[in-house]
């Protein structure tokens, strides 16, 4: 029997999937697609996280797709408004329906012969494999684990006699008004958690074995809602967008050149929210420079808000064992609780886990080379979205869907069937894919592919550059090898021509 054939697969039916959805629908509008999820609802991250408080930590101007304004109040949203939009977006855009939940990708092969891909699929719980086809397979699944958060083993662990929750695991049961709490971690979901939960806790403690930076910035942007009262809402919302990357680049350059500056400048910001009296080299002077790791976002300063208060605190120390009533840590004191959260991380995870083959041979992605950020090397008709991590995901994410739009429609407009990155030059050597100092990225950072050392496989985190590269830059070069199916009984080393 055959099998249903499409031109492109998306693989995730988050925020990237849904915009891959919305650029193929415009920009491709002749080709078949469909995008599989795993899960049982779209939305991806934000359908995921449930924990209070939950919000980005990018401005929504720039989170937001380029395509779909965003026209909300707020600039840092909440987790369900960000849902609610990724939603609608869906709707506008026709993707909705093209969408196939409970489909988790198992495995992909590529067929030089054929030029096409065979997906091996689980729908839900079922035990017989689907097989689907296609000419181009876009994996939009981020870059971490979906069913399961990363948790140190905690000595003492089995002892507590409250509850232990994990933020990626949050459900509706889990109750803390009125109770002692205690999250472990310092990044972004745990600046979250404190605020949220302090509104109506006895206490919440943040248990931090080393600080990370944190800014507060208004959550709702009074320039933007000023320019969007003047202007229409396509240019306000371009012109904001704008301005919120250049402002987001010049930090970060200036974090990069300058890190005493920076360190300077936001130690500044949270001695002036916090009280007089507050050991602010204890809890936000972090041992590394500014944007080694992500500098978390606090809006309306409200994690600041709650710690001028008596509902929340913060704790700087080092964890020896859980015990019955709650942490003894290395000071000897123990933290009472009734609940403790271990926002603590994520565990890495690329394409969403899949296993890729090409002519009958596994991928090894850390022997593989990514092309522009966006493509791997000797894996032909593949893209991977692989947001930011200096700026918003989605900024990277609109740029990779538009350039494999163009991709696929040089390939249709000369005839070709499959395109595969060669890296030939011997002079490129191979480098982490991330340079980031975050633990859930040093803790993986070998599973994944590699950068290598010049263009067009240095991965940069510049959105205007890539702009020049990926939306207004020619497709062919020398890396980037086209073929048709005529050439593929020729041997491997010369089945790929290098396009002109």
């Amino acid at each position: 029997m055959a099998l249903e054939h499409l031109d492109v697969l998306i693989v995730g039916a988050g925020l990237s999937g849904i915009g891959a959805g919305c650029h193929l629908s415009t920009k491709c509008p002749g080709k078949s697609y469909a995008v599989l999820e795993a899960r049982e609802d779209t939305g991806g991250t934000w359908d995921l996280f449930r924990y209070p408080g939950i919000r980005s930590d990018s401005d929504m101007f720039t989170l937001g797709y380029d395509f779909r304004p965003w026209t909300d109040a707020k600039s840092i949203a909440d987790g369900p408004a960000i849902l609610n939009y990724v939603r609608e977006t869906a709707e506008a855009y026709g993707v909705r329906d093209k969408v196939r939940l409970r489909h988790r990708v198992l495995r992909a092969e590529w067929s030089t012969d054929d030029a096409r891909w065979t997906v091996e699929v689980q729908r839900g719980e079922d035990p017989q494999s689907l097989f689907l086809t296609c000419n181009f397979l876009f994996t939009c699944c981020g870059y971490y684990r979906y069913d399961q958060g990363y948790t140190p083993e905690f000595e003492g662990r089995e002892r507590f006699g409250g509850r232990i929750v994990h933020p990626q695991q949050w459900s509706d049961d889990v109750e803390w008004a009125g109770k002692k709490i205690v999250v472990i971690g310092s990044g972004a979901t745990a600046v979250t958690l404190v605020p949220a939960m302090a509104k109506t806790a006895e206490h919440v403690t943040m248990l931090q074995r080393s600080p990370s930076y944190v800014s507060a910035l208004p959550g709702k942007d009074p320039v933007a809602n000023l320019i969007r009262r003047l202007l229409p809402t396509k240019r306000a919302y371009s012109l904001v967008r704008w301005k919120n990357v250049l402002l987001t680049m010049f930090f970060f350059e200036l974090s990069r050149r300058r890190p005493d500056l920076s360190k300077r400048l936001l130690r500044w910001g949270a001695k002036r929210l916090l009280p007089k009296e507050y050991d602010v080299d204890i809890h936000f002077n972090p041992s590394y420079n500014p944007w080694d790791q992500r500098v978390c976002l606090v809006p309306d300063a409200d994690l600041f808000k709650a710690l001028r208060g008596d509902s929340a605190s913060i704790v700087t120390d080092r964890i020896e064992t859980f015990t019955e009533k709650g942490i003894l840590l290395d000071s000897g004191t123990e933290l009472e609780a009734d609940l403790i959260v271990t926002a603590t991380g994520l565990n890495l995870l690329a394409l969403g886990g899949m296993q890729v083959a090409v002519d009958g041979r596994d991928v090894a992605l850390p022997e593989t080379m990514s092309y522009k950020g966006l493509m791997l090397s000797g894996v032909p008709n593949l893209a991977l979205t692989l947001g930011y991590t200096n700026a918003s995901w989605t900024l990277k994410a609109d740029l990779t869907s538009d350039y494999m739009c163009r991709l696929i429609n040089h390939m249709d407009e000369h005839g070709y069937d499959q395109c595969v990155p060669v890296c030939d030059d011997p002079s490129i050597t191979k480098q982490p894919l991330i340079d980031f100092k975050a633990n859930y990225v040093l803790r993986s950072i070998d599973q994944l592919p590699k950068q290598g050392s010049k263009p067009p496989w240095r991965l940069h985190q510049n959105y205007p550059r890539d702009i020049r590269i990926l939306r207004h830059g020619p497709i062919a070069d020398r890396a980037l090898r086209f073929s048709t199916r005529a050439t593929a009984a020729q041997p491997t080393e010369d089945r790929w021509l290098v396009a002109s």
